[in-house]
């Protein structure tokens, strides 16, 4: 660690009472959650470092810094904290670790060859990222090319689609026939005007740009309100239920519907649900895996007419997700939300049913393979991890190198470190229980 966005005078250190740290201490977090990242780093110039911090270096030169390091990388910090509701590590806690201690020169090689194994093991890691990144630039391009009809240009050639007027016709028919069932007076639909037009690219001809609204029913789902809701507990998704293509249903909640709350509240299959907040327009398509789900506020339903399928507008919205479309709908400056007006005015392209069926098998066959090919990457990565601790596991039980029989004794080096102690004393002793350390105390913590 080199940079920092933060920097001190001498004067302000002086003022906070914090004392400069040598490069090669080995950093990480002692307080809050920061210690569950489990992230440690080793300065690489002098710097000052504050409280939530602890740093540790080699107390004598027998120790190796950077083979200190390699073994800290292998500890996990959330498994050393004293388990208090706000996690804290103190020198307590590190201290009585037992760390092996081979000679210097067997530390040497050992971390030479955990630089070298390592060095071999992160190409294949920037291998594997690489094509996990080339993969999502691929399933960006995919999408963009669906929706600008280019992935089923081939096909329109063999199979003509009626005109764009055509389609709102059909789409109008059929907003009328549901209002006329449904017993709901049709709202007017505003078409988008030329300023609306102007800002969109221009689509395939037969295709047409609309809205939510002009072709779907959407709502918010029920407030969470104990003392309020009445009825029957039933089982309701929130946010963190709904995941990009899917929802986890490991922890569902309940909460109190009455009878007449059913239709407005419940999902049926083949609903779209919008995340409204949290990562805005983050949506999967429900398929019936719980019966008599309902949603909570938190969360957009949307329902289409038949001449929309929703699994085309779900890939729309995956598309614009990353493509920073959707973006521009959102409100607010720190928290962004997806409101149900934003939702309702969100445009998208529209083609007939039949070229919209072709379009979601076209996809879904592209990116069925990127899904596999994801998977693999993702095996190989967890087992690039795996390999390197098991590197770890074996360099700190003995087995990475071979021993030289001309290294130092371990009786020898431990005497030196008992010499060198003894010396320390007097100083020590300044400082208390510092002097009381055992004697396999070969490294500082600075804990201030």
């Amino acid at each position: 660690m080199d940079t920092s966005a933060l920097y001190l005078t001498d004067g302000e250190a002086k003022e906070l009472k914090v004392k400069i740290e040598k490069a090669g201490t080995i950093i990480f977090p002692k307080r809050g959650g920061a210690i569950l990242t489990n992230k440690k780093r080793i300065l690489k110039r002098d710097s000052y470092f504050d409280l939530n911090l602890m740093g540790v270096r080699p107390k004598y030169e027998l120790l190796s810094n950077e083979y200190l390091w390699y073994w800290i990388t292998k500890l996990d910090l959330s498994k050393l904290y004293d388990g208090s509701n706000v996690p804290q590590i103190n020198n307590k806690d590190i201290e009585p670790l037992l760390f092996p201690l081979p000679p210097l020169p067997e530390q040497h090689r050992i971390v030479a060859k955990i630089e070298e194994l390592f060095s071999e093991l992160d190409k294949g890691v920037e291998s594997l990222r690489t094509a996990q990144q080339q993969l999502k630039v691929y399933r960006q391009a995919v999408l963009k090319s669906a929706f600008e009809g280019k992935l089923t240009q081939e096909w329109r050639l063999l199979h003509p689609q009626p005109d764009a007027a055509e389609l709102l016709d059909q789409i109008q028919t059929e907003r009328e026939a549901q209002a006329k069932a449904t017993g709901k007076k049709l709202k007017p639909i505003a078409p988008l005007t030329e300023a609306d037009l102007t800002e969109l690219p221009e689509l395939p001809e037969g295709w047409e740009w609309t809205k939510v609204h002009s072709v779907a029913e959407s709502c918010l789902g029920k407030m969470l309100d104990k003392e309020k809701n009445r009825g029957i507990l039933k089982p309701y998704l929130r946010n963190i239920n709904v995941r990009w293509g899917s929802f986890d249903l490991v922890d569902l909640l309940e909460m109190r519907f009455e009878e007449n709350e059913n239709e407005r509240f419940g999902i049926k299959y083949g609903d779209l649900i919008v995340c409204e907040g949290g990562e805005p327009g983050r949506a999967a398509i429900w398929r019936d895996q719980v019966s008599d789900m309902k949603i909570q506020k938190a969360l957009h339903r949307i329902r289409f007419i038949k001449l929309v399928k929703v699994d085309f507008f779900y890939y729309y919205l995956v598309f614009s997700a990353s493509a920073k479309i959707l973006d521009r709908y959102f409100t607010g400056t720190t928290i962004k939300h997806l409101t149900g007006e934003s939702l309702n005015q969100f445009c998208f392209p529209i083609c007939s049913l039949y070229e919209q069926n072709q379009i979601v098998q076209e996809l879904e066959s592209r990116l069925s393979v990127c899904d596999k090919l994801e998977e693999t990457i993702t095996q190989s990565l967890r087992k690039a991890e795996a390999l390197r601790q098991s590197i770890l596991k074996q360099a700190f039980e003995g087995k990475l190198v071979p021993q030289d029989p001309n290294d130092e004794p371990a009786s020898v080096l431990l005497e030196r470190i008992r010499s060198q102690r003894e010396m320390d004393v007097p100083q020590s002793s300044k400082r208390g229980k510092r002097a009381q350390l055992p004697l396999q105390q070969t490294i500082s913590f600075d804990n201030f």
